[in-house]
């Protein structure tokens, strides 16, 4: 039998039997928006494909994304950070509304952008936020790699200049700046580090380096099937804390193109696989998820997706 048809094929159990690690959600202590799928560029490893004609996921509107901070509010559960995905989300129309109530109602807010000309474009809009909620307000920027060649490997040619740009002006502003970068270059976790703090001192971001908070360097997610599945098992043999992994405090709304209204999904890594939609509100979606798919094993439980 080819085990490679069968893998993460079954919810309950592996390919060998063996039953399939869950995780429980312990905390709603983040909610991911995904604000729509269309973006300024087409990049070559994107995980959810974004592109300027991929509209499979719809722009949100402010309408509704405020009924999901009604309920997390409504029901006290606790939830103090809110992020914001797409795509591109500074090409939703009501972007910098969203923004604002999420501020307002006293949440931390991150924002993941290209840093390119749709945001620069929201440049007035940012600094009056900034201006009253600065301190609860990070703009994650995804900078692959330190070097301008292989950044526009991913990204595209004449992508790297925008970039620059965009986030030389975050950081002269004043804004909380993180950074995304990746590891698929075939340079360690240290090497990676120190390019990245002469290329931030190079230009004056503020951002440190060494912090892997503020530097995040995403694993790549698998390809096929021919990852690991986890069992229940694993969680003594790898030493990890279930409790530690994203889908333990953390879940994302999504807005399928032609759908009446949003569904939550268990994982931001994960906007269109159907087996993850948990419902239309938060309350339905607080169950346990199944760990069936090959980003659950690469990205999270064998990455530093925690």
């Amino acid at each position: 039998m080819d085990t490679q048809q069968v893998k993460f094929s079954d919810p309950n159990v592996t390919a060998d039997g063996s039953p399939r690690a869950s995780v429980s959600l312990v905390q709603l202590r983040a909610l991911w928006f995904n604000t729509g799928s269309l973006c300024n560029l087409t990049c070559r490893n994107c995980y959810i494909e974004s592109s300027p004609t991929n509209d499979s996921l719809e722009y949100l509107t402010l309408t509704e994304v405020q009924v999901f901070l009604d309920e997390i509010q409504n029901q006290a559960l606790g939830t103090q950070f809110i992020g914001l995905t797409g795509g591109e989300p500074f090409l939703n129309p009501d972007i910098i509304a969203i923004m604002a109530v999420i501020l307002r109602r006293g949440f931390k807010l991150m924002v993941l952008t290209n840093a390119m000309g749709p945001m620069m474009k929201r440049q007035a809009g940012l600094l009056q936020l900034q201006a009253f909620y600065g301190e609860r307000l990070t703009v994650r920027v995804s900078v692959d790699h330190y070097q301008k060649a292989l950044f526009e490997a991913e990204r595209g040619a004449k992508s790297w200049q925008p970039m620059l740009d965009g986030l030389c002006w975050l950081s002269e502003q004043g804004f909380n700046v993180d950074v995304a970068g990746r590891t698929c270059w075939g340079e360690d976790e240290e090497n990676l580090r120190q390019g990245f703090d002469a290329f931030f001192k190079h230009h004056r971001i503020p951002t440190p380096a060494f912090d892997e908070e503020r530097l995040v360097l995403l694993p790549e997610m698998a390809a096929d099937n021919s990852v690991p599945e986890i069992t229940t098992a694993c969680w003594e043999k790898r030493d990890v804390d279930p409790s530690s992994l994203m889908c333990a405090s953390s879940r994302m709304v999504v807005k399928r193109k032609g759908a009446n209204r949003p569904d939550v999904m268990a994982c931001p890594l994960l906007a269109y696989d159907q087996q993850f939609n948990l419902g239309d509100t938060l309350a339905k979606a607080a169950g346990s998820v199944k760990l069936n798919h090959p980003n659950c094993s690469t990205f999270c439980v064998l990455g530093k997706c925690q």
